[in-house]
């Protein structure tokens, strides 16, 4: 499987914390135009982990000849089958990784997760053997979310998007010429 790689000479490390990039992928929904909007009209792209036990967002390691977005924008690609648009950093989470203890010290890692937005879903990626995606409501989301870093981080991911909707309904202000005669 091509996009399942451990290679540690190619990983990021700092502080003895391997260092993640991952993303939430989205897409919205045509229509709504109230705050409560996202809730309605926002669909969030989860994926089976590779043991098959829980949904998870797409994150791997950030490589040394990568930026972080560019590493959380491959690792959607790789494991969830979508390219998109980095819209936001939604921050970073420090969590234990049973896969990689060998490499990192206690097996920890540092996420920096970001919002997605989806502009392709691919019908053929590296991983599409190992993994199930699927699209859910931000509240079905929460709920699925494997761990519990990643349910902060779309909590995150929510709040941006609500602020986001509520920006774009602020009224433009009126400025209008006065005739002083």
């Amino acid at each position: 499987m091509e996009g399942i790689t451990d290679e540690p000479q190619r990983q990021r490390f700092e502080q003895g914390y391997r260092l993640v990039a991952g993303c939430i992928p989205y897409r919205l929904k045509k229509g709504g135009s109230t705050p409560h909007a996202v809730v309605d009209n926002v669909r969030i792209l989860m994926i089976s982990s590779l043991n098959g036990h829980g949904l998870v967002f797409p994150k791997g390691g950030w490589e040394f000849d990568e930026t972080v977005e560019d590493a959380a924008c491959r690792e959607a690609a790789e494991e969830a089958g979508v390219r998109g648009q980095i819209k936001e950093e939604l921050g970073h989470w420090i969590f234990a990784s049973k896969r990689h203890d060998m490499v990192c010290t206690k097996g920890n890692c540092k996420a920096y997760m970001f919002a997605l937005e989806v502009t392709q879903e691919l019908e053929t990626w590296p991983e599409q053997e190992a993994r199930r995606r699927q699209w859910f409501t931000i509240a079905t989301a929460i709920e699925k979310v494997r761990h519990a870093w990643m349910r902060e981080a779309l909590e995150k991911c929510r709040e941006y998007l609500q602020q986001q909707i509520r920006d774009q309904l602020q009224p433009t202000p009126c400025v209008r010429a006065i005739n002083p005669f």
